[in-house]
This record gives C-alpha cells, sequence and structure tokens, in this order.
C-alpha cells in the first residue's frame, strides 16, 4: 500500500512561498511578490591600545533594515500605491503597520513578518512594449522603521 503521507510530521518540508498575504493597516492587498525582508546588525571594531591582540574585535552595532519592495498586477481604477504616496507633504506621511503572512494550505499563518511605521518611498509604474504579452505590473518601495517576525 502506497504511503499518503498522512503519518509524516508537520516539520519534515519546508514551506511554500507562493501563498502570502499582505495587510496595509487593516485592509488586505494582493501582490505578486514581496522581496527585501531583511534586517541587519552594523559591526563597530575596537581595539584598545594595551591589548596584547594585534587585532579589531567586533561588538554589535546600530541595527538597519532594508526597503521591502512589493509588486502587483496593475488593475482598472486602482490607485492605491499612489494615492499613499501623494499624500506626502512638507516631510510628512500617514505611516500605517504592514503585516506580511506566509500561510499554510489552510490559509492561517504560519509566519509573519510586521513592518513598523511603513510608508511608501519609491513607485515604479509598468514599463509598456507594444509587442509585449505579459500583465502589467506596478512596484511599490517600502521603508520602516524595523521589522518584527512571529509564528502564527
Amino acid at each position: 500500500m502506497a504511503d499518503d503521507g498522512s503519518a509524516q510530521s508537520t516539520n519534515v518540508w519546508a514551506l511554500p512561498k507562493f501563498y502570502f498575504q499582505v495587510k496595509w493597516d487593516s485592509e488586505v492587498m494582493s501582490f505578486q511578490e514581496v522581496s527585501g525582508l531583511e534586517s541587519e546588525t552594523q559591526p563597530i571594531e575596537y581595539r584598545h591600545g594595551d591589548s596584547p591582540e594585534f587585532s579589531t574585535i567586533k561588538m554589535p552595532g546600530i541595527k538597519k533594515s532594508g526597503n521591502v519592495t512589493m509588486k502587483k498586477g496593475v488593475f482598472k481604477s486602482d490607485n492605491k500605491f499612489w494615492d499613499w504616496y501623494s499624500q506626502i507633504k512638507m516631510n510628512t506621511i500617514k505611516r500605517i503597520p504592514i503585516t506580511i503572512s506566509l500561510l499554510d494550505e489552510a490559509g492561517a499563518p504560519t509566519m509573519v513578518w510586521t513592518l513598523t511605521n511603513a510608508w511608501p518611498t519609491k513607485i515604479t509604474g509598468t514599463d509598456l512594449k507594444s509587442d509585449g504579452n505579459e500583465v502589467a505590473i506596478e512596484s511599490i518601495e517600502i521603508a520602516h522603521e524595523g521589522i518584527t517576525i512571529s509564528n502564527g
């Protein structure tokens, strides 16, 4: 009798990355791609003058997060990116939390990334080609003040 996999542990296979959800504040939006979920700590190199070691030591310094890029198809009368971006006035913008959830086969979040105080820093419209046969894609680059990760 063939094994149907029902007896396998849930941690045998890594999760696929194609089933995800993005929430802007409380509104769910559909995206084709999300990239840039990263954070790094800048190293501080230090050596005191009477150290017997003739090399520096490295300590953790300031944390920094890269911008997150989201891509989606262009739909008729859908200007959400541009509406939000046009709110930038005199160095101010409405900042919102953005939640990106990797979903399991039942649609429940298994891994959740939350961007704090997110705002749009760049919008790229679609390219246009008279002989193209692709969907029109636009992208938005989001700056934020930190990223937190939790499990669903």
